[in-house]
């Protein structure tokens, strides 16, 4: 890529270890202002589903840092396989490096690797900078409507 991002890695998560519930819990609050972190468990099923990659990008120095994640999900339909880019984040301190294209473009080959015919994402129009790295990769904006059901949530769960 260029001098930015030759110290960042890519690996996809294999286990739920301490460190990546720490990083969770870290990055997390930084892409969302209302989701909970996952838990270990939560991050446990994640990983263990077959359809799911947990992409990792780690600093590349001796620390190894996770500075940030993406998760992708290839799935089946009866016309085709598809793929769907979910929860792109990269730590504040790691921003401007290429992290989010890195994991973006390993997202895409594994996608395809795996047959993806296509891979959807959305993101909001107040995210100017992510929208750009999307077109840059490739992406287009789809004329769509996306509907979204949600579940009620009890008291417990809120």
């Amino acid at each position: 890529m260029n001098d930015r991002t030759t110290t960042v890695r890519i690996s996809v998560a294999t286990a739920a270890t301490d460190e990546l519930v720490a990083a969770f819990a870290r990055l997390i609050p930084q892409l969302s202002t209302t989701a909970a972190a996952p838990d270990r468990d939560a991050l446990a099923q994640i990983i263990a589903t077959p359809s799911n990659a947990v992409l990792l990008a780690r600093d590349g120095t001796e620390s190894g840092k996770i500075i940030g994640a993406l998760t992708l999900v290839v799935f089946r339909i009866p016309t085709a396989v598809r793929a769907w880019i979910e929860d792109v984040v990269v730590d504040a301190s790691a921003r401007d490096r290429g992290v989010g294209e890195l994991l973006t473009r390993e997202a895409v080959r594994l996608a395809l690797e795996r047959g993806a015919e296509t891979i959807d994402l959305t993101s909001r129009p107040s995210r100017e900078a992510a929208r750009r790295l999307y077109e840059k990769v490739g992406f287009q904006v789809r004329n769509t409507g996306v509907y979204r059901y949600v579940a009620a949530r009890s008291e417990t769960d809120a």
